[in-house]
């Protein structure tokens, strides 16, 4: 699918060097088919050491060379960016925004008309090729060119496809969400402490408890409600503790955290 697409993208940080990691890692595409821009020399130097990718010196040289660009760039300088690229897009390259709260009419109303353009909310677990990726696509991207933009975000996790109109929830969720959980592993590793474990014997254990009911969830594919259930017995340890977690609303401050989220998201794209 991408053995003669050139990829460029536009800023090497975290989330670029995830995503070129994983196509290479996947065998998706060549070192010499991947283009990289970043105002920061020093990242470029980096990324082509470590994987030996093109370097660019200018968005457009590395526009005009790439049918897939992927701007990787921070929301705040989003606008220059499009403004850059906007006159070296003849050639009709698909562009994937990977831009928290840049909603699609943005992308669209800033680069040539009809320009194939996906927006995509991918998350940092992708830095070790497990993370969660949605995307969602204007009007003239068709089902060939979405597959191949899955197709590159499946290579650093899961990708699915969703309506745009969900993209701030799911920034709200599996965007901001590894987050919460790390807050919430934090906590359970000073309770391990607090409790007498040392606390490298505390991280070991709790790492291995979320991991495994991940697995859990997944491979038995029961509702979690379900398998709590199971784990909950009657006058038990469980219960005594699941009824603090109920007292302190532990569920309802979770919801709450994704509806800050998701509402900041939106603010984000509408400024």
């Amino acid at each position: 699918m991408f053995e003669q697409i050139h990829l460029g993208f536009v800023g090497g940080g975290n989330m670029g060097e995830a995503l070129i990691k994983g196509l290479l890692q996947a065998s998706l595409v060549s070192p010499d088919r991947i283009h990289v821009y970043d105002i920061s020399s020093s990242r470029t130097r980096h990324l082509r050491d470590s994987y030996g990718i093109r370097p660019s010196r200018e968005i457009a040289s590395l526009a005009s060379e790439s049918q897939i660009i992927v701007l990787a760039v921070k929301p705040q300088n989003m606008h220059q960016v499009l403004a850059d690229l906007r006159g070296h897009l003849a050639h009709g390259p698909m562009v994937l925004s990977i831009a928290a709260g840049i909603p699609i009419s943005t992308l669209v109303s800033s680069l040539p008309e009809g320009l194939p353009v996906v927006r995509v909310m991918p998350n940092t677990p992708a830095l070790v090729l497990s993370g969660a990726s949605a995307l969602s696509r204007c009007e003239h991207v068709t089902d060939e060119q979405m597959q191949t933009a899955l197709s590159l975000f499946r290579a650093v996790g899961k990708a699915v496809e969703v309506e745009e109109k969900w993209m701030d929830a799911v920034t709200g969720l599996s965007g901001s969400g590894p987050a919460y959980i790390l807050l919430l592993i934090e906590g359970f590793i000073d309770a391990g402490v607090l409790m007498g474990l040392p606390r490298h014997v505390a991280a070991e254990l709790v790492l291995q408890t979320v991991e495994g009911t991940v697995r859990m969830v997944r491979e038995t594919t029961r509702h979690p409600a379900e398998l709590k259930d199971m784990i909950t017995s009657p006058g038990g340890t469980t219960i005594a503790g699941l009824k603090v977690l109920e007292e302190r609303a532990v569920r309802g401050a979770l919801m709450e955290a994704v509806r800050a989220a998701t509402s900041r998201s939106g603010e984000l794209g509408r400024s």
